[in-house]
């Protein structure tokens, strides 16, 4: 039996998983590491965290299969995305990681849009200027930390630092390098034209690799701290979505996903590019070469009723506790016994600002329609049914983009409910499934391991024969008609409100 090891390095934490050839979870292991918030809106990690987290997990799982290190034939690596890591000419870690949802760089973001101009960033990156993307990141560093500048000779994504700790090796793939605003998507390649414009050596940058091609070896050093064999192949995984799709077989024209996490990602793929000129979802390469795939990104999904919970479920948290369940099994079970539209019930899932499709940060959550007839049950529905709007949002500018979505897949936390599974289904009027395999990107990664090490011949193969369904509900034609109704004034919710978000954002008293 040949194994293969997916490393996924999250915000939270670092989960490596060891997997048979089938796609069968032989061992699992989760290392978890601090946030730094030095200032508001500052966000930051230890690559070192990262490193350490790498070699015990990896270590636990090598001890807790017994599988012998030699029949290991392939490393998997993702990641989360827009971390910058920066080395000096020692290959020593210059300062902490600025991660992705740090918010310090709004003036860099304008000087991204000054330098190379917003319509020709999309053109070329296919996505406009945002805080959290590496670049503006990079010119965080040169205007207000030049000594660390000066001393920058690589600059790596997270995942990546921990392919160089494992291999010794400078590289990317095409999946994570997208997110940095420095890659032509089109390409798949850096742009010279915008490291140009930004006087960005392209010397500080990784080669670039498709998802599954072999980009080095581990090292001696490295088989000694974590017990695999030196030699074993590390391919170029990808990033945390793009790891994601994989794992749950999204890798052909129709597929697609919904997360319903902290945030909530609609992720299609698309064998031709396509790129939407309003920035208002993002394309990137994905990790089956020759493709691309199509995100949208509800900024507070599973983060709104979590919002909800914390502050105003005290009673069912305590009850939950009491009956051995999970809160959200509760919550769920109350929002069942509402009806369609909450009673006339609007929530918009706006807490924390929005990117698709309004892409504006002043955008807030609100109650519209609430009455003194409105119980908390029916407050309930209305998050579930605001974020479950607000990702129809997303999947409505794939389909003027001409993304074809019918196979929809479901993950993250909120796909474990089969209440907001039937809302999708019923939303986006296709079937909703979720995989009996919940690994996600660790498996994703292990997928491109195996392919790039010859167990199978392709990415797609590889998936038809390792990812099964576990469930699956089709639209109810009924709820479906219902939903068109209330998701049209849902529609006319933000227009109106635009204008007084903003008058907010500046209020001073």
């Amino acid at each position: 039996m040949a194994y293969i090891l997916g490393i996924d390095i999250g915000t939270s934490g670092t989960k490596t998983v060891l997997f048979d050839e089938t796609g069968k979870a032989q061992a699992s292991s989760t290392h978890e590491y601090p946030l730094y918030t030095p200032q508001n809106g500052y966000a930051e990690q230890n690559a070192e965290d990262w490193w350490n987290a790498v070699v015990n997990s990896v270590r636990d799982v090598l001890a807790e299969s017994e599988v012998n290190p030699a029949e290991i034939k392939g490393v998997g690596l993702s990641g989360q995305m827009h971390g910058l890591v920066m080395l000096d000419g020692d290959n020593n870690v210059i300062r902490k990681s600025i991660i992705w949802c740090d918010q310090r760089t709004a003036n860099e973001v304008n000087e991204l849009n000054q330098k190379v101009g917003h319509d020709k960033l999309i053109e070329i990156t296919a996505n406009p200027a945002i805080t959290g993307f590496t670049a503006a990141k990079i010119l965080w560093v040169r205007n207000n930390e030049p000594e660390n500048y000066e001393k920058c000779r690589h600059i790596l994504l997270p995942k990546d630092y921990i392919r160089y700790m494992l291999t010794g090796e400078f590289a990317t793939e095409v999946s994570d390098a997208s997110g940095m605003q420095l890659l032509d998507i089109p390409k798949r390649d850096w742009s010279d034209e915008v490291l140009q414009k930004l006087s960005i050596d392209k010397a500080l940058l990784a080669k670039v690799h498709e998802s599954p091609e072999i980009t080095g070896e581990i090292t001696s050093r490295a088989a000694g701290l974590t017990g695999l064999k030196a030699g074993t192949p590390v391919v170029g995984g990808a990033g945390d979505n793009a790891a994601a799709a994989i794992g749950t077989g999204v890798v052909e024209d129709g597929k697609a996903f919904t997360t319903i996490g902290s945030s909530g990602v609609v992720f299609a793929h698309t064998s031709n590019i396509s790129i939407d000129k309003g920035g208002r979802v993002h394309t990137f390469c994905c990790a089956v070469p020759g493709a691309w795939h199509v995100m949208g990104v509800t900024q507070s999904a599973g983060l709104s009723l979590k919002w909800f919970r914390d502050n105003l479920c005290w009673g069912e948290m305590e009850t939950a506790l009491g009956m051995n369940v999970d809160p959200y099994y509760l919550l769920d079970r109350m929002a069942s016994d509402v009806p369609i539209s909450a009673n006339r019930l609007f929530y918009m899932p706006y807490l924390n600002g929005e990117r698709t499709p309004h892409l504006d940060p002043n955008a807030r959550g609100s109650f519209v329609g609430l009455s003194t007839m409105h119980k908390k049950h029916d407050l309930i529905r209305a998050v579930m049914e605001g974020v479950s709007y607000s990702l129809r949002d997303c999947v409505e500018v794939m389909r003027e983009m001409n993304i074809n979505v019918s196979d929809m897949m479901a993950c993250g936390g909120g796909g474990t409910s089969k209440l907001w599974r039937q809302m999708l289904a019923d939303l986006y009027a296709c079937n909703v499934k979720t995989a009996h395999n919940s690994e996600g990107p660790a498996l994703g990664v292990a997928i491109l391991a195996a392919v790039g090490t010859g167990l199978y011949k392709s990415v797609p193969e590889a998936c038809k024969a390792i990812i099964k369904i576990d469930r699956e509900q089709a639209p109810i034609q009924e709820n479906t008609e219902k939903y068109e109704k209330v998701y049209t004034m849902y529609r006319k919710l933000y227009p109106a409100m635009k204008g007084i978000f903003a008058e907010l954002a500046g209020l001073q008293v």
